[in-house]
């Protein structure tokens, strides 16, 4: 058949075709079909902007829905995925900022403090150093003074486990990390309780210790961490470490884990999870929230054991989550809350025996501690409520 009789029907065709391309999506769209759900990027979708009210409401009303429409999308999921598989497997480049691709398949989060703390490029100064010396040793001193035994812990991220998986372009400057550098500070000018972990995560055995697609240590790595701790609460009659051999390891094969949804990989990347499971039925429940997660990354949470014991208070950030399951066993009630400084009036009503402070190293770069007794002590010397 001569080519020139195709020519009207392939151009009819070709015009279907992209009126159906421009269409499809919208129409999708619409219909619900093809959308993306929260936990595939990592993060909340924009929400719908409520009607306009006044003028100014009315000026951010389109803004607001693009962005609203835009995560809604048909088919965003499955471009994003596209996208970041050309680029991470394709280019070796990473879609998103906040995730630096590592070797062997690891992945670290980019940002909040995490290239500073790697690569130890700003140093305490000596004025910030007094003022987290000032800080802890007023903390420590106001619990001492209410029979409570306290501990700062600082934990590490992976980088400073496993350097040998972070690319090579990433270059140390030479100077101490931060972490170092406090606690070498405060243990020589004050007799405040701390705790640098990073030690008793030397990994051992071939174990991996953190999560290759997640910020976070796994289950490995908490255990070791719990175990360094526990030894520096004895005297709150808190009991020693549990063992290794009252947990059953689990390998679990999962989706990728937080690093992965950022870059839109979650359903291309997939990981081992090393989990430890108590043999047994556990010695604590979790009582708040009801029906926690697994993951227990809640800004609140209460654990409860039956009988008598010392009670606890956690100030953590999301490190401290998978610290849980391993203290709880040994409070008769803890609260862990998500946030970094300790808060006395929830000490005054918790009436703990034992409060432990967590920061991961990085956010000594981001974040300066609040003297909350001290303030208490400008305020008219209530630190002594």
């Amino acid at each position: 058949m001569p080519v020139a009789r195709l020519a009207p029907g392939l151009n009819r065709l070709l015009a279907v075709l992209f009126v159906l391309a421009i269409a499809l999506p919208p129409l999708a769209t619409v219909a619900g079909v093809g959308g993306v759900g929260a936990s595939e990027e990592n993060r909340e979708l924009a929400e719908w902007p409520a009607v306009p009210h006044d003028r100014m409401s009315l000026a951010a009303w389109p803004d607001a829905f693009t962005k609203a429409f835009a995560d809604r999308f048909a088919f965003r999921a499955a471009l994003v995925r596209a996208q970041a598989v050309v680029r991470v497997r394709v280019l070796g480049a990473s879609p998103s900022t906040d995730v630096i691709l590592g070797r062997n398949g690891w992945l670290f989060y980019g940002i909040d403090g995490s290239v500073e703390d790697y690569t130890a490029s700003e140093p305490f100064t000596d004025a910030e150093l007094e003022h987290w010396c000032a800080t802890l040793q007023h903390t420590h001193d106001w619990l001492a003074a209410r029979g409570i035994t306290y501990l700062f812990v600082l934990t590490p991220d992976k980088y400073v486990i496993y350097p040998e998986e972070m690319p090579s372009g990433l270059q140390r400057s030479g100077h101490e990390r931060r972490a170092r550098q406090l606690v070498e500070y405060v243990r020589a000018r004050s007799d405040v309780p701390i705790l640098d972990v990073t030690g008793a995560l030397a990994p051992a055995g071939g174990e991996r210790l953190f999560h290759k697609t997640d910020t976070h240590w796994n289950d490995l790595g908490a255990y070791a961490a719990y175990a360094a701790v526990m030894p520096r609460l004895e005297s709150a009659g808190t009991g020693p470490a549990r063992s290794r051999v009252d947990f059953s390891l689990r390998q679990v094969r999962t989706p990728g884990l937080d690093l992965a949804r950022v870059l839109g990989l979650a359903r291309v990347i997939e990981e081992d999870d090393l989990r430890l499971e108590p043999r047994g039925a556990s010695p604590f429940e979790v009582v708040q929230p009801a029906d926690a997660r697994r993951d227990l990354m809640y800004d609140r949470v209460v654990t409860e054991r039956a009988g008598a014991g010392p009670r606890a208070v956690v100030f953590r950030d999301s490190f401290g989550s998978a610290l849980i399951p391993f203290l709880s066993a040994h409070f008769s009630r803890a609260v862990y809350l998500w946030q970094n400084d300790v808060e006395p009036a929830v000490v005054t009503a918790e009436r703990p025996d034992v409060v432990i402070q967590e920061w991961v190293g990085r956010h000594l770069y981001t974040t300066t501690p609040y003297d909350a007794v001290g303030a208490l002590d400008e305020s008219g010397g209530r630190s002594q409520q």
